[in-house]
């Protein structure tokens, strides 16, 4: 089991140490590839996503309702950490908030869970996703105007996309085909975006880096172990809502962090150790949650 968890992250990783060694050698720009990420490739991934894949609320409402739950119940729990610690809640929150529920959520569920681990994992995704891109870029920046974040390019694709899903409407292959294209190319320009950034990271940095990776799963379980009494979710769906717990911050949050220049290395190093972290905590809570299956 080890070794399949190896196999889902590892690639990650090195995709995050060679932009890293890349930019030790040259020095890049990321800029330009931050703005096509954040306006062209993610909303054609999200689209692409939720578009495509078994999407199921009315079998699972308790289920986005506890990812709605872990979403904001992390930012609480996270506060006041921010506060004693003296970081800024506006880097430090929304890596605690939103996690990697998609190229790493995914593969993990299937992995963990098999097939029947898909339709719940992308009902976490698509919750997360949409509070992620209204609150959370709120979070980050407070001078944006809630009209902006409703018009903008992910959340437009988001919208699209389930209505495509929800109304079972087929996108001729002519359409699909070259947004998943453009949706394909944002993970590896991401992880290697968050590798060029790593060169910049400071020593005090790397510091709420490892803070972020024992608080971002520590209080998302925090928060489903409390809820599980009220919401009763079938044993099933809370073992898969513990591995939920488990993801790391996602890569999107340190390009949301360079887009508005909110400490970008500190988010840098917060989604960094959160994935070296995994390495350790979802073998944990796997040996936790399999044998009860």
């Amino acid at each position: 089991m080890l070794i399949r968890i190896l196999e889902v992250i590892m690639p990650v990783i090195v995709v995050v140490g060679l932009g890293y060694l890349y930019t030790l050698r040259y020095r890049a720009d990321i800029t330009p590839i931050n703005t096509l990420s954040l306006n062209v490739f993610l909303p054609a991934l999200v689209f692409s996503v939720m578009s495509s894949q078994e999407f199921e609320l009315a079998r699972y409402p308790g289920l986005a309702v506890a990812a709605a739950a872990v979403f904001f119940g992390s930012g609480l729990l996270a506060w006041p950490i921010a506060k004693i610690f003296g970081y800024d809640t506006r880097t430090f929150l929304p890596p605690m908030m939103f996690n990697n529920c998609g190229n790493l959520g995914l593969p993990l569920a299937v992995l963990a869970f098999g097939d029947a681990g898909l339709a719940p994992a992308v009902i976490l995704l698509v919750v997360t996703n949409l509070l992620y891109f209204s609150f959370g870029i709120y979070l980050v920046d407070r001078q944006v105007h809630w009209r902006d974040i409703l018009v903008s390019p992910p959340i437009l694709a988001s919208v699209a996309g389930l209505v495509v899903n929800l109304l079972d409407i087929r996108v001729p292959v002519m359409i699909s085909t070259p947004i998943a294209m453009l949706g394909d190319a944002l993970i590896p320009m991401m992880l290697f975006a968050l590798g060029i950034r790593l060169v910049d990271v400071k020593l005090t940095d790397w510091k709420i880096g490892l803070v972020g990776a024992v608080v971002c799963p520590l209080t998302a379980l925090i928060v489903v172990l409390t809820i599980q009494p009220l919401l009763k979710l079938p044993d099933e769906q809370f073992r898969q809502l513990l591995l939920y717990c488990t993801l790391p911050p996602a890569v999107l949050v340190y390009l949301v962090a360079e887009q508005y220049q909110q400490e970008p290395e500190k988010v840098a190093a917060l989604v960094g150790f959160g994935h070296i972290a995994t390495i350790v905590v979802v073998p944990a809570v796997l040996l936790f949650i399999l044998p009860a299956m």
